[in-house]
């Protein structure tokens, strides 16, 4: 018996071209990254005393245009809901900790 071998092309690497970016693109892109994380970072800032205490290491999900936060203990589900409610929206992730993240390096 013979086996069929199969027609399709094996592709290796990427299968997108590479974006070329400019060095002023890339700095343009970290510094809105910056932004948008620190106005994130100051909402967090604000309620994180209160909720230190009741809700410690749970997830908060914070959408700077309307200053919206919400919690849960799923890091997935907090972002689920903030994008049921903000579908469009880029949301920051924190962790309500006394460093605002999970884990250590």
């Amino acid at each position: 018996m013979t086996e069929a071998k199969s027609a399709r092309a094996v592709h290796r690497g990427r299968i997108f071209p590479e974006v070329q970016w400019t060095e002023h693109q890339k700095a343009q892109w970290k510094a809105e990254r910056q932004a948008f994380k620190d106005r994130c970072q100051s909402i967090f800032e604000q309620v994180q005393p209160q909720l230190i205490k009741t809700h410690y290491n749970w997830y908060m999900a914070v959408e700077p245009e309307s200053g919206e936060y919400f919690l849960d203990q799923d890091a997935f589900f907090v972002a689920d809901k903030g994008h049921q409610k903000y579908p469009n929206a880029k949301l920051h992730v924190f962790r309500i900790n006394e460093t605002g993240v999970c884990g250590t390096i």
